[in-house]
């Protein structure tokens, strides 16, 4: 199928160029292109929190509202479309501020995984003898530390601010990358452009920067995208634990945790910032999933 399309983009005279072919068929993907709109509303709405929040700040206590004889745990009313917390604060702005904090955590640790995971492997895969046994043996050793309980141990004794919780998710989420990267790696160094780029005598540096990184980029730029959403699942989960990101700053994960004792009495504290992550999240993957398929290498076959 991959050849057909290719073959027909060049019969209308189109370039031959692997990223028109992966735009091309990107757009095709119904799910992966829906998903990608809901992405860019989600974060636009995100950015624009404070427009968007009706002038509400999530860090202020509301007075009094004219529904309700109490703010605190107040229903959905007008300008408060999502109604009031336990502290009197309103759902919405906080939401949306959230959704800065959560996305943020969730996309700049898969940046830094990505980092971690195409040096390790690229080194690895590229030098290959004592240097690659010792990243890879280091890499089965992460692979083997239960995650979880090893991040709520180093966020409660670290003390959580969202700079150490980047920090501590990304410490632990670039193996599997780099592992993929390694076997990419090894597959492009013997190739026949690499051994020409020996001969006219560029550096080590150059030749992995420049010949190795694109052609390992797409595998790694596929796992780097669904990987955010594993981020943001992560942090919503040490923050609901208690030990991610701290009040009064909100995140999806601590909007959870501080809702969990009113499920009954205000469920809907708990309803919007677990729609947030179930969307966001799904959005994430569906989008990493066509792009994989729009991303594979048979293109070229």
């Amino acid at each position: 199928m991959a050849q057909e399309e290719t073959i027909e983009y060049v019969k209308t005279g189109e370039t031959y160029s692997y990223w028109r072919i992966v735009f091309k068929k990107l757009r095709k993907h119904r799910i992966a292109t829906i998903s990608f709109i809901f992405l860019l509303i989600i974060i636009a709405m995100t950015v624009l929190a404070k427009p968007l929040s009706f002038g509400n700040d999530p860090y202020t206590y509301i007075p009094s509202v004219p529904w309700s004889e109490r703010v605190e745990l107040a229903p959905p009313g007008p300008g408060h479309i999502l109604g009031f917390d336990s502290m009197g604060r309103d759902v919405w702005s906080r939401l949306l501020y959230g959704g800065r904090i959560s996305l943020f955590v969730g996309i700049f640790c898969s940046l830094l995984d990505g980092l971690f995971s195409f040096l390790i492997g690229a080194i690895g895969g590229y030098f290959g003898g004592r240097i690659d046994e010792f990243l890879m043996r280091f890499t089965d050793i992460m692979l083997s530390i239960p995650i979880l309980p090893i991040m709520i141990v180093l966020s409660a004794v670290i003390r959580g601010s969202l700079f150490t919780i980047i920090l501590i998710i990304s410490a632990f989420g670039w193996m599997q990358g780099a592992r993929l990267v390694r076997g990419e790696t090894l597959k492009v160094k013997n190739e026949d452009f690499i051994q020409a780029s020996h001969a006219i005598g560029l550096s080590t540096g150059r030749i992995v920067a420049v010949q190795v990184l694109p052609n390992i980029l797409a595998p790694l730029i596929v796992t780097m995208t669904i990987a955010v959403s594993a981020n943001i699942i992560t942090e919503a989960s040490l923050s609901f634990l208690g030990v991610g990101i701290r009040e009064p700053t909100p995140s999806w994960g601590n909007m959870l945790n501080g809702a969990q004792a009113y499920l009954i009495s205000a469920p809907w504290l708990v309803w919007w910032p677990g729609f947030a992550i179930f969307v966001s999240t799904l959005a994430f993957n569906f989008f990493g999933d066509g792009l994989r398929d729009a991303m594979d290498p048979k293109l070229y076959r």
